[in-house]
Formats: structure tokens, sequence, C-alpha cells
């Protein structure tokens, strides 16, 4: 399997059609810029459907990958290494922000035990019928993951971006559960960025110490010694030091460019893999939006190596794909005004043309005063 294939596959959003919807949006009542980013955003969900007038995102999907990695034994995190499964479990009670949420969006919520180092039976089989390994090796001095671990991870992200695709998923909030994936994603995006440990190394969704925060920093550091050699195969990247459920959305996050469905990325996990993604697809991030800032270095970086601004800025730490799901009611607003806003009818333009002439002539009249 061979990553860069999928630049044969990925479009961009149909730059003719969002020619026509800023045509469109110069004709609205209400006058162009007066919205601010939600022009932008309604013009770029139009290329992306492909429809003038946009329509509603009728029916998002929240899509979370759980993982546990090896490196969090080394206290790396602010949760105890193997317990991911106790975020999966809080989630599909409802005991969770990004359950909260979604609860109150009225938006599903999928989870995809992609790595989750814990007995299947302590989870549905709904949930851990795709699962590639139990937990994922510790990068400072092992691969995530092999070769073959590696490969299908990445087919069976791609295999549930098709299920969403087909069942009529229009945008999807992408987010993760996981016990030490900030390192894997950190180690990832300082890899492909050319950058040190300690300018990606952050203090994680769970907050960490200092003396965490040193921990995390030498893993990333030992990490990053075993990533560069294999730079130019990302999928070989992804097998040293990535894991199981990173491995799982890169491949989602390309077939969903494939397939044409949006993605609104999270945190710094999503936005590692992205960064991934990218490195295979040049095209694949015009397909995705980035719902907010983490506060992790390592976000910054990758997002702005892939020129992708923040919808929000709100200070929200908690990952699992909360802070994403937050952008979703600003993009369906944005959605909603391109579409259900009125056009100017031929006497307000009219109107508009004179007042613009008395204005001009006005203008002229004060000039000619001014040199008299």
């Amino acid at each position: 399997m061979n990553l860069d294939d999928f630049s044969d596959l990925i479009e961009r959003p149909d730059g003719g059609v969002r020619r026509d919807a800023e045509e469109r949006r110069e004709r609205l009542i209400v006058p162009p810029g007066a919205l601010g980013r939600l022009d932008e955003l309604g013009e770029w969900l139009s290329a992306a459907q492909q429809s003038v007038p946009v329509k509603a995102v009728a029916q998002p999907r929240v899509v979370l990958f759980a993982g546990d990695h090896g490196v969090a034994e080394l206290g790396v995190s602010g949760r105890a290494g193997g317990t991911t499964h106790e975020l999966v479990r809080a989630a599909l009670d409802g005991a969770s922000p990004v359950a909260v949420l979604a609860r109150r969006f009225s938006v599903p919520v999928r989870i995809v035990d992609a790595g989750v180092d814990c007995d299947p039976e302590l989870l549905p089989e709904s949930v851990v019928r795709h699962r590639v390994r139990r937990g994922s090796g510790r990068i400072d001095i092992e691969d995530a993951l092999s070769a073959e671990e590696a490969e299908r991870a990445v087919r069976l992200g791609m295999a549930i971006a098709d299920e969403e695709a087909d069942s009529g998923t229009d945008l999807v909030v992408l987010g993760d559960l996981s016990v030490g994936g900030t390192t894997a994603a950190a180690t990832l995006i300082a890899a492909l960025c050319g950058t040190d440990a300690s300018v990606v190394t952050g203090r994680g969704g769970a907050g960490i110490d200092d003396l965490a925060w040193m921990r995390k920093c030498a893993a990333i550091r030992d990490a990053l010694r075993r990533a560069r050699p294999v730079l130019g195969d990302q999928l070989e990247l992804l097998a040293a030091v990535g894991g199981a459920d990173l491995a799982a959305m890169t491949g989602f996050l390309l077939q969903s460019a494939v397939r044409r469905m949006p993605v609104i990325l999270d945190g710094v996990v999503s936005a590692a893999c992205a960064l991934v993604a990218q490195r295979a697809a040049f095209r694949a991030p015009d397909w995705w939006l980035a719902g907010q800032v983490s506060g992790e270095p390592a976000q910054s970086k990758a997002l702005d190596r892939m020129a992708l601004t923040p919808l929000l800025d709100h200070g929200v730490t908690v990952g699992e794909g909360t802070g994403a799901l937050l952008a979703l009611p600003l993009v369906q607003a944005a959605a909603a005004f391109a579409a259900e806003l009125p056009e100017r009818t031929p006497v307000a333009e009219e109107e508009t043309a004179s007042e613009d002439e008395n204005e001009a002539g006005a203008d002229a009249d004060v000039k000619a005063l001014d040199a008299t």
C-alpha cells in the first residue's frame, strides 16, 4: 500500500461552483463582509457540495477513533496508561463533554476502537469489532505497529469513511479518545516539520506538571530519532511512531477527501494525522476545517503548515472532539445564511445605485467649494 496514490484520487472542491457562490453572495441583502468569516465558510461548503445555493448541513456525525499508546507508561499523560477504555465508556454513557454537546446538538457519535488496551468484553461489540491490535507500542524504543498492522489501520479508517459517506453523512466532526496520543501526534508533527521535541511538547488534554512535561519531551526526542529515517514513507512513519488510532484517522481523512466529505478537525491528534495525509495528497486539506485552537504547540505548527485557520479559540483543551463539535453550529449558521438570506431586489439595487450617485455628487460639490 502506498499512500502517495491518494494524490491522484483527490480533487479540490469545485472552483467554478465557488465563484458562482461568491457572485451570489454579492447579491444578498446583507452587504459583503458583514458576516465576516461566515461568508467564506458558506462559499467553501458550496464548492464542497457542488451546489449553489449551499445545502444545509443536515446529517453531521461525530467520529472518534480510540486507542492506547505504550508511551503513556512513562508518565507523559495526566491519565494512567491503558485507561482509554474509561474515556470510551464515559462517551458511551453520555458523561463526557463531547457526549453532552452531541446530545444538545442532536448529533450522533460513532466510536471506533482501533487499538484500545482492554478486554473486548468491557466495550460494546459495535465499538471493538474493528480493533487492529490491543494498544500500540512504546514509540521511544519500539515501533508503534508492524507494517501489516499499519496498513490494516489505514484501511480501517478508509472503510469507516466509506460507510459514513454511503450513509449520507454530509460533514464529520473528527476526534480521538486516547491516552498518550498527544505524544505520538507531537512526534509526527515534529518529524514532518523538522523541529525539535521542545518546540512541539505540550501539556496534553488532561494537563501535566513540569516533571511529566520533561518526560514527555524526552520521549518525543527519542521517538524522533526513530522517525527521521522513515520520513520518506508515510505508512512506515505511522508504523514507527504513530499508532493504530492515528493510522486509522489518517486513512479516514484521505478517503473522506476522495469521497468529497468535509471534515472538522479537533486538536493536535487530528492535526497530526491531517499533516501525514497532506504529505501523501497535497489537495486533501482543502476538504478540512480546523475547529479550534487546542493550546498544543504542535497543533499550531501543523495547522500553519497546512494553511488552516481555526474557527474558534475558547481555551478548550479537553480534546475528544469537543472543540471541533463546538465549531459545528458556526458552520451550520454559515450554510443557513448563504442559503436562506434573500437576494436584493432590482428596486433595492437601483436605490443603492442612486444613493451612490448622490454621494458621489455631494463629494464633487465639496471638492468644488474647497477649490474656490
